[in-house]
């Protein structure tokens, strides 16, 4: 089990890097360290400033993070754009069920009618679906599941603590209800293992069926810690694929060809059901029919 570590943070939210994109303008992040364990996690490197290197084993909780997060949303230093919550770790990771502080943020976010988005692999995450709705009803809200498999004994080995993929396909239904935007993540596409065209329609299905708005599609990345935690992984859980997966990253990126294969198969789905790719069609839907007046200063627009 994981050991929780309280602390006290400076500052709730985090301006994200210029032209990184994507609908928001700053993160906040409840937790440091992520217990659902992914072995193709990107954000291991986080643990860095604080000299310690067990991401998935040491989950820093943010105990004052509702109190900070009213302080700067009251500031004029807040431009109003949407807040990525979670973007280098999980809001519902298990410890959330002890601690509860997302309840708290979202009362904030209500309070100050602050648009956001999240993603999670949790389904505890419905526990405040009522609040949530709330404050879909007075700003912009996208609410997205990471999915990568429907193939549970794939699944609990690449994602060991995070929620079955059912699960999280039910909370995607459930806000589909609401007055949320909602997308299916499917992030990432490990090569070998999960870009087969059976795995791709199943999951372009499951969306279908769930009433998302988008589904986004992105090839795994392979960088640092990330890349060492993701091999190991692999040659002890899938040995057939690891030299397919081992020569397609050899070079550091992914092979071309090998890319180009898996966005074949996902092009071919996208026109098969329907769905799609764009992430930021929801937001720009909602600014331009309700918030005319700000849309200039949404210049993620």
């Amino acid at each position: 089990m994981p050991s929780c570590i309280e602390i006290r943070c400076a500052s709730a939210l985090h301006k994200t890097p210029e032209g990184r994109g994507g609908p928001y303008g700053c993160d906040l992040n409840p937790y440091r360290g992520c217990a659902h364990r992914c072995q193709y996690c990107f954000a291991q490197y986080s643990h860095a400033y604080l000299e310690d290197g067990d991401y998935f084993g040491h989950i820093y909780v943010k105990t004052n993070i509702a109190e900070r997060l009213d302080r700067e949303l009251s500031s004029r230093a807040w431009d109003g754009r949407p807040i990525s919550l979670g973007g280098v770790t999980d809001s519902y990771q298990p410890c959330e069920a002890r601690y509860s502080l997302m309840p708290e943020v979202w009362r904030v976010l209500i309070k100050h009618k602050a648009p956001c988005v999240i993603s999670t692999k949790s389904a505890l995450i419905l526990r405040d679906l009522e609040l949530i709705e709330r404050l879909a009803s007075l700003t912009y809200v996208n609410v997205a599941c990471t999915i990568t498999t429907l193939d549970e004994s794939v699944r609990q080995k690449l994602e060991p603590h995070a929620a079955p993929s059912g699960a999280r396909l039910a909370v995607l239904s459930a806000f589909a209800k609401s007055p949320a935007s909602t997308g299916l993540h499917m992030m990432p596409i490990v090569p070998y293992l999960t870009d087969g065209e059976e795995n791709i329609n199943a999951l372009y299905c499951a969306a279908k069926e769930a009433g998302v708005d988008y589904l986004l599609p992105g090839m795994l990345n392979l960088k640092g810690k990330t890349r060492d935690t993701f091999f190991t992984c692999i040659d002890r859980d899938f040995p057939a694929c690891y030299r397919d997966i081992w020569a397609a990253y050899q070079n550091g990126r992914l092979d071309k060809a090998v890319r180009e294969r898996a966005y074949a198969r996902v092009r071919a789905a996208q026109t098969q059901y329907g769905i799609s790719a764009d992430f930021m069609a929801p937001s720009r839907r909602f600014f331009n029919n309700n918030h005319n007046e700000r849309a200039e200063q949404l210049t993620f627009l």
